[in-house]
Order: structure tokens, then sequence, then C-alpha cells
């Protein structure tokens, strides 16, 4: 990753063949002196793009002082790297480094120190230490010595400090997440008796969940780990698959029950045959009597066993909301225990979540370097 400030740097540093006396204390020269005079190499190490300020003139202020003082300051955009670690994305914060000393001369020639030391060398106006994605919650000053093929040199760092705003993040993300969740485990409040409005609805939160995890993982680079965000989309997407899941248990035992029922009845149904055959001495076909039993108890929704139930139009016979088996009527077994199991895992998980990562300190190189310091 990268990221781009624009910032006056100053620099001063004391050449005697450049003292006078008079009754001026400070010489104020046109930016063009800069060139007659001996100046410090300075780059920028980490920078990918630097861009000096010429509208409508060069950018630059020259002053020399009585002692031999020279302060020279120009106006500077730096796109520079800054390496991220997404883990904790997006309740991350990340420490931007920005390095910079002398291209050719050696810390023996050369070595660069804070003026105002660690502390007030570097001044950030507060209208520029709050941005779109982030705040600038500080930075930490710092000089190293680098070794390269040829010697060693001085080179200060100035580290940013920057911490992610997550209200973006809520508003997109883990709110609609949360709801599609929420929503999903709506079903387990409808009859069982209902498939299409159920299938439906399982169905939906499902491919609305992928769809909200592709559009949340567009705006991030292709990292090879798993960020905060993955590990709450993939809960989600698990518990949303798995009320699809439950309903599909549901179902199956509902079948399987359904089936024991209709055995039963085809006993009942023979043996009532049977009892009614030897009872009766005309010749009555056992074959035909049989299927016309099984006929009348297999597809007759009024019938119970007490035969106080009602008939029903055809019309609702055909809505989920009638079961064919008067039975099979009730509230499954499986989704008493989900309504309970389902909304209270996910609420210790998101606890669990939103704690562990709200107290996590996620600025690990502000830490690392705390320590050098």
């Amino acid at each position: 990753m990268e990221y781009t400030m624009d910032m006056f740097f100053r620099q001063m540093w004391v050449d005697e063949r450049l003292k006078f006396e008079g009754p001026i204390e400070i010489l104020r020269l046109n930016n063009r002196m800069v060139d007659k005079i001996w100046t410090p190499d300075t780059f920028f190490r980490n920078s990918k793009k630097s861009i000096s300020h010429n509208m409508t003139t060069p950018n630059k202020l020259f002053r020399i002082m009585q002692n031999g003082t020279v302060l020279y300051t120009m106006r500077l955009t730096i796109s520079a790297e800054c390496p991220m670690r997404l883990m904790d994305f997006p309740m991350d914060g990340h420490a931007c480094p920005l390095r910079f000393g002398s291209y050719a001369y050696t810390n023996s020639e050369i070595i660069f120190t804070w003026r105002k030391g660690l502390k007030g060398s570097v001044e950030c106006p507060k209208e520029s230490m709050s941005l779109l994605q982030y705040d600038l919650v500080g930075q930490i000053l710092s000089s190293e010595i680098t070794k390269s093929n040829t010697g060693h040199y001085s080179v200060q760092v100035v580290h940013f400090l920057l911490q992610r705003k997550l209200g973006y993040y809520l508003i997109q993300t883990y709110i609609p997440l949360i709801m599609i969740v929420v929503l999903s485990q709506v079903s387990f409040w409808i009859n069982k008796e209902s498939v299409p409005a159920r299938t439906v609805a399982g169905a939906t939160t499902v491919l609305t969940m992928t769809t909200l995890s592709i559009s949340a993982r567009q705006s991030l680079p292709k990292v090879a780990y798993a960020t905060a965000m993955d590990w709450f989309i993939a809960v989600c997407f698990a518990f949303v698959a798995s009320a699809l899941v439950e309903f599909a248990a549901v179902n199956y035992f509902a079948t399987l029950q359904a089936n024991r029922l209709k055995e039963k009845r085809a006993r009942q149904d023979r043996l009532e045959v049977l009892a009614a055959g030897s009872d009766d001495d005309d010749t009555i076909s056992t074959d035909s009597s049989l299927r016309e039993g099984l006929k009348r108890r297999n597809h007759s929704v009024s019938y119970s066993e007490a035969g106080d139930i009602p008939s029903v139009p055809i019309f609702l016979q055909q809505g989920s909301a009638f079961p064919q088996i008067p039975q099979l009527a009730g509230t499954s077994p499986i989704d008493l225990y989900a309504r309970i199991l389902f909304p209270l895992t996910f609420a210790l998980f998101n606890l669990g979540y939103w704690y562990i990562y709200l107290t996590k300190e996620t600025m690990e190189w502000a830490t690392d370097m705390d320590l050098e310091n």
C-alpha cells in the first residue's frame, strides 16, 4: 500500500563560510540563490513519487543568519510506501513510515538530527488529522543508521499512526450481515408444512450473504490471509446455511413420521378389511376392498380417528398451512431448540467478536518502536 502527503520540509545547517556582519540579522534571499551555495543531498528513501511545487513560483524559502545558519524550506508532495497487515481489518491501525537522509554523504560527513527533539519536530495541523478512512492519532520520530554497500548513512524516520474509521464498514457490511442472519432465523417460527416459504427464505438469505461477501472483498487488496471481516462473514454465512440445513432436517424427520403413520394406517385398514370379510358371507374381492380402504386413508384430508375434523376445500389442501395428516400438525422439536440455540449462539459470537477486536492493540509497529526508543 502507499499513501500521499503534502508537507513543508524544513532543513537547517551551519556553514561558517556564509557568516556576515551588518545591520541585517537575517538575510532573505531569492530561491535562485540556493544553487550558489552547498545544500545537503536529502532524498526520501521509501518514496515512490515526489513533487516539488512550482506554481506560481517555486515554493521555496531561503534565509541566511549572521552566524552562518541556513534555513531552507520547500513544499513537497510525496507518495511513499506503507507496509500494512490487514489481519485486523477494519479495526486495524497502521504505522506508515517516512524515511529520509543523505544520498551520497555517509554518517561520518553528515548526521541528521531533529531540531526540536522527538516530540515537537513534526507538527500536523488539526484539519489534516481527520481523513476519509483514517484518523491520524499521532506520529513517532526516531533516528537510525542504515548500512549499505557504500557505507553507513544517517536516516531520520517518521511513523504516522493511522487508525481506520469503522463507521463506513458498520453501515455497509456489518449491520446488513447481522440483519440477514436474523431474517434467516425468522424461518424457525414458520410452520414446517410451509415448505415453499421456508425454502425461498433460506435460499434468498444465502444468496444475499454471498453477494455481500463479494462486494466487501472488492475494496480490499488481494491478500492471502483472512481478515477480521472475513471471519465475521464466514460465521454469518455458516449461520444462514445452518438455518437452511435445519429446515432440511425438519422436513426429513417429518417425512419419516408421515411414512410411519401411513404404514400404521395401512395395517389398520388391512385388519379392518379382513375382519369385515370374515363376517360377510358374500364373496367380496379382498384386494379391491384393500385398495379402496388405502385410497380413502391416504387421500382424505378431513379424515381423523375421532371423525370430527371438518372437510377442507381443495384449493386449501394444496396450501402449506394445512397438513394432509392432522397428527403431524404442530411445531417440530428441532424448531423449538433452534429458536433458542441459534439466536443465543449468534449473540455470544457477536459479544466475543467485538470485545476481542475493539480491545485488541492493533498498532503492532508502534509498540515495537516504543520499545526500541
